[in-house]
């Protein structure tokens, strides 16, 4: 009995820590954005010694490569607009979401945004909007792609109202899971576009360096 009241004591920080991670304030009151009603996340940059051009080829290729092709392949996922007069990219991507995954045990959602960029010559604005799920969808042997589910929208599911308790200090379980793997995942993409402009300038500094013609070095007595 002692060893299982031990155990028990050693527990109980890592509970509180699970608990306290699922309702920090990245999780709570503000942190689903609205305009007007509805669920949308904006984040904008400026990327120093790059031209219109390249930041929307450079754009382009992270739209198209990190989230388009890597999403579920079926007629969501698409790029829907490629404006290279006015600098505007836009995309529909649908990517699996998942909560936990055990031994015989996956629960997962279809995870469905709009991903819009606008460039100019200052920078970047990303904008990722229209956010839906598909959840609960039968999965065995005969039905490989899954079947039936509930639609959800993000803001019947995911706002400070629907998502949190009264006092807006907690995060309610069902539909909190929800909204902290999409704050999560928004971040990344987000996080991912920013470290992929950084490294693209940091090649074409050195790509200019290497083809920079050397200087004369002369000696005198």
């Amino acid at each position: 009995m002692k060893k299982v009241i031990l155990f028990m004591l050693l527990l109980l920080p890592l509970t509180i820590m699970a608990q306290t991670d699922k309702n920090s304030p990245k999780y709570l009151r503000g942190a689903v954005p609205e305009e007007n009603g509805v669920v949308v996340f904006n984040k904008t940059f400026s990327v120093a010694g790059q031209s219109k051009q390249q930041l929307y080829d450079n754009m382009l290729f992270y739209i198209k490569d990190n989230l388009v092709v890597k999403g579920i392949e079926d007629a969501w996922t698409r790029l829907i607009r490629d404006g290279k007069e006015d600098g505007v990219i836009s995309a529909r991507v649908e990517e699996w979401m998942v909560f936990s995954k055990k031994f015989l045990s996956l629960d997962q959602t279809r995870f469905r945004y709009q991903i819009t960029a606008e460039i100019n010559d200052k920078g970047v604005k990303m904008t990722i909007s229209q956010i839906s799920y598909l959840y609960g969808e039968e999965w065995n042997e005969n039905k490989p792609t899954g079947e039936g589910g509930t639609i959800y929208r993000a803001e019947e599911w995911i706002t400070d109202k629907v998502a949190l308790n009264k006092q807006g200090t907690k995060v309610l379980s069902l539909s909190g899971k929800f909204r902290r793997k999409t704050i999560d995942r928004v971040e990344e993409i987000f996080e991912n576009a920013m470290d992929m402009f950084e490294e693209k300038v940091k090649e074409q500094t050195a790509t200019e360096k290497q083809t920079e013609k050397p200087k004369r070095q002369f000696v005198t007595e």
